[in-house]
């Protein structure tokens, strides 16, 4: 399409990149009063959010249902791993992706289980009852191993504790993104809600006749469209809404884009402000025509920017509160400069991801064992004092030596992790205080709530990185709890 054609300014494209990013509110009520006029009926982008998966394995059980409940509650996205997608629907219900798999099957560990994961939280154990049998809820085995004598049924602990375990470690290891990274954007795992996030925004804002859109491809994301100089213009760029609320990146230094572009330079605009002609904080990044690369941007190295024109004695960016971001191709730099590579006419710009990356390492990996595994065997344990577990290993099947193993496992990848080892687990409602110890001593309960709660904190908890501890309940009700000082008191495994 050439220059002379191209230069009718396009009112209604005007309009409706005005509409599509509410700038206006009137031109959007009064669209919807034509229905005949496609509506944009999407929500305001989350940014509070959490951003990629969380893997749950032994989602259907006691612990694992109520981790899945509050993972939801707290806006985690949540990939259920079932044997049985049917009978699991009825347990954890709909809001929620899940997927057929079964951790002492490594084949079944591939890639629809295991993409997009940002952590695993592993609920999974060998499944115990009474010898004589149980009631449909399992209310015997609920009230605990000391009202009767407990048999195994189904697989082994051999292949469930460890086999099993160990399956699931070595795939999510594959998996998992580097530690200190946070996704924002992940276009290898396409959306609904991908697709309803950018928006074009061209120099039509300014009398220009630049068009551009933003496809969203099988594994990535495409910015194209045609830049032109007419009506002394020369923008082309696409914007997401404003997140509501904003993208906290705190604590990280800054973005990374992999991207593979056509030999040209572009820009990306961090926003902390959710007016629509405010100040963007920008950064300009070379392309090499048809390679994947990666464009890593310290928070520091941004530009602050106001219509092409630096603005000085600007604040540093707020990093705590991201609004949008934008991608664009210019003619201009900044302050007047032109863009060096600048080529106007077609352009082409892939993305496959946009991560914050300096973070402080969290836990990937939140594993439930249990407490009293190093026991038996111990020298010097008297069992007429221990847990039924303890006293009862061999006849289960060694399955707390089995999960030690399953523990060691873990421990050996490098991935960063969380061992929580509770006392017997009760169906009480949660709420107590927490006594958290190491050393594989303490005895005691502890409701399913509360060790539910735990391993979401984990996640969220620097300090619980690279953590093994016991956790029991203790008398008094917790009004509050201070996660970081709880888990600050503890030691890392070495």
């Amino acid at each position: 399409m050439t220059e002379k054609n191209r230069s009718q300014w396009d009112l209604c494209r005007f309009i409706k990149t005005l509409t599509y990013f509410e700038v206006f509110p009137v031109l959007n009520w009064v669209e919807k009063l034509f229905q005949s006029r496609p509506q944009n009926n999407q929500n305001q982008p989350n940014g509070g959010s959490k951003m990629g998966v969380i893997l749950v394995a032994g989602a259907t059980g006691g612990v694992g249902k109520r981790v899945v409940q509050r993972l939801l509650k707290q806006g985690y996205k949540v990939r259920c791993l079932v044997r049985d997608i049917e009978k699991a629907r009825l347990i954890v219900g709909n809001d929620v992706d899940l997927v057929a798999g079964d951790i002492t099957k490594p084949e079944t560990l591939n890639s629809l289980v295991m993409n997009n994961i940002q952590a695993v939280i592993c609920c999974t154990a060998v499944r115990v009852q009474p010898v004589e049998g149980d009631t449909p809820d399992r209310a015997k085995y609920n009230q605990g191993v000391k009202f009767y004598l407990p048999e195994i049924v189904g697989d082994t602990p051999e292949n469930v504790e460890f086999k099993g375990v160990k399956n699931l470690v070595e795939a999510a290891a594959k998996y998992l993104p580097n530690t200190g990274e946070k996704a924002i954007f992940d276009f290898t795992q396409p959306s609904e809600e991908l697709k309803n996030i950018w928006g074009a925004l061209d120099d039509v804002v300014m009398g220009g006749v630049s068009a551009s859109n933003f496809q969203i491809l099988e594994k990535t994301a495409l910015f194209a469209g045609n830049v032109s100089t007419a009506n002394s213009g020369g923008f082309a760029s696409v914007r997401t809404k404003n997140f509501s609320p904003p993208i906290d990146l705190s604590g990280y230094t800054g973005v990374k884009l992999r991207v593979k572009g056509d030999g040209q330079r572009y820009k990306i605009f961090l926003r902390t402000e959710s007016t629509w002609d405010g100040v963007g904080y920008s950064y300009a990044f070379d392309t090499v025509a048809n390679t994947w690369i990666d464009i890593t941007i310290p928070f520091a190295d941004l530009t602050p920017v106001f219509r092409a024109k630096s603005v000085k004695d600007c604040p540093p960016i707020d990093s705590s509160k991201v609004c949008s971001l934008q991608l664009m191709l210019s003619k201009f730099e900044y302050d007047g400069a032109l863009n060096p590579k600048f080529n106007p006419g077609n352009f082409a710009l892939e993305i496959e991801s946009i991560k914050a990356f300096g973070g402080e390492s969290l836990p990937q990996f939140v594993f439930i064992s249990s407490a009293g595994v190093t026991r038996p065997g111990r020298p010097g344990i008297n069992l007429d004092e221990e847990p039924p577990a303890v006293r009862l290993n061999d006849q289960l099947g060694g399955i707390l030596t089995w999960k030690l193993r399953g523990e060691d496992s873990l421990r050996e990848t490098g991935i960063p992790y969380t061992i929580i080892r509770p006392c017997a687990l009760t169906e009480a409602t949660g709420g107590k205080e927490l006594i958290f110890e190491q050393g594989d001593n303490i005895r005691g309960k502890i409701s399913r709530d509360d060790v539910a709660e735990i391993c979401i904190q984990s996640l969220q908890q620097p300090k619980a990185r690279n953590l093994t501890f016991e956790v029991k309940q203790g008398e008094n009700n917790a009004n509050s709890i201070n996660w970081k000082q709880q888990f600050s008191s503890l030691k890392p495994d070495k």
